[in-house]
């Protein structure tokens, strides 16, 4: 309980006001609707969310907010096709609301992101993937955006709290990314009780998700940002490495759900102090294949051997974490460099096989090295560049063949020996 509160004043502290967040977390929804306006689209997937839905519906009601059109709009599905950002764009436009409400995961928080940036301004998304792209095009339309209120369902993506949405182009099997602070979310909410009924697999991914978040930034941090990224580490990665092996034996474990949650959360308030890097990087060019999360965890232990002279400092601080919760023994803290490293990888690819989740991009169904190409071409697309600028070891589109190729092949084949030096 002592973690879990460390934990909620971190996200506190980060949330302010405008994001309220465990149980009773949806009592929030009318009052933060009627901030935003008396109009609102709602977009979302009911299903397992009936009871959510419910509450908002009663919420809005309440405090004199109505649902634009009579009706929900559905949301995304996964991976935000973007298709469905274009559906829910054209439902903006034409009901006009004041705010848009986005329930779900982080596919439907991220299409209502994409969706509002695309009304605002018009013309081809495309134009929008990268970095500070829409406060660029909002200034030079005169625009702005439709307020958001976000209901998160789902712990890992931290899409309710971030400046960032992922969208993919499904022609291509790629995904692509907007990072813009004009994005973030008006208001939050997040009951971590409402993820009980998300599948245990789907949990497992928003872990792994929420460590990779947590780990990339703390890797790749600048030196006047590592106390507060440590500070969120130290708290997150233990949450993670206790709760997330608990979630088959009951998936309905409010302790475990809460502390999953809080891991997420934490996860989100890494990314928008720093950025993440190569396993995020490569795995938009994985959505054929696997899940973001998991493909983000399976490529991490190859990319931690690669940086380990980079990121001692750092690497030291994730093997004590690791060896505190039995997965790493102690004598290995005493290692330094790319011993060190490789030593954190092994313990991240134990904790990956305790999961039941492959060890290797062999491992996974349907994996192809057609998949490694397309990896190594989005590397090196400009708009993507953020990735390569927040590796620990910076790389210019340059180094993408000659260091991240061996690194995926290594990832490929479950090697750590064949990471480069």
């Amino acid at each position: 309980m002592k973690l879990c509160r460390k934990a909620e004043r971190l996200v506190a502290e980060y949330g302010g006001g405008t994001y309220r967040f465990g149980p009773g977390a949806l009592g929030h929804l009318g009052r933060f609707a009627r901030e935003l306006g008396r109009k609102a689209l709602v977009v979302g997937n009911r299903g397992h969310l009936e009871d959510v839905f419910r509450v908002l519906e009663r919420e809005l009601a309440a405090h004199g907010v109505e649902i634009a059109g009579g009706a929900i709009v559905p949301g995304a599905r996964a991976n935000t096709p973007i298709g469905d950002a274009a559906r829910i764009r054209d439902a903006l436009l034409e009901q006009e609301p004041d705010l848009v409400v986005a329930v779900g995961g982080g596919s439907t928080i991220d299409a209502v992101k994409a969706a509002a940036a695309w009304a605002a301004v018009g013309g081809d998304l495309g134009c929008l993937f990268g970095t500070g792209e829409v406060s660029r095009a909002l200034q030079a339309v005169g625009g702005q955006l439709v307020p958001m209120l976000a209901v998160q369902t789902a712990a890992g993506s931290g899409a309710h709290l971030t400046k960032y949405a992922n969208v993919t182009l499904p022609e291509t099997g790629q995904k692509k990314l907007i990072v813009d602070v004009a994005i973030v979310p008006a208001r939050a909410v997040f009951d971590y009780d409402e993820t009980r009924t998300v599948s245990v697999d789907v949990s497992v991914d928003g872990a792994l998700d929420s460590m990779s978040h947590l780990l990339e930034v703390y890797y790749g941090i600048g030196v006047q940002g590592r106390p507060r990224a440590e500070q969120l580490v130290r708290v997150g990665l233990p949450l993670i490495l206790r709760s997330a092996p608990r979630l088959a034996a009951d998936p309905a474990d409010s302790t475990v759900r809460t502390e999953l949650g809080l891991a997420a959360d934490l996860g989100a308030v890494a990314i928008m102090i720093g950025g993440t890097s190569g396993p995020h990087l490569t795995s938009f060019s994985l959505v054929n294949l696997t899940s973001h999360g998991r493909a983000c965890a399976i490529l991490s232990p190859y990319f931690t051997a690669f940086f380990a002279p980079a990121i001692e400092p750092q690497l030291r601080v994730v093997a004590d974490i690791f060896a505190a919760h039995g997965r790493l023994d102690p004598s290995a803290c005493r290692l330094s460099g790319r011993a060190l490293g490789l030593a954190v990888a092994e313990a991240m690819l134990r904790f990956l096989a305790s999961l039941q989740v492959p060890t290797s991009l062999k491992g996974l169904p349907g994996f192809d090295y057609a998949y490694i190409e397309q990896a190594l071409a989005a590397a090196a697309d400009p708009q993507l560049q953020m990735k390569l600028q927040n590796m620990p070891v910076p790389f210019s589109t340059e180094d993408v063949e000659k260091y991240m190729r061996p690194i995926l092949m290594a990832a490929a084949e479950g090697d750590l020996t064949k990471v480069p030096l």
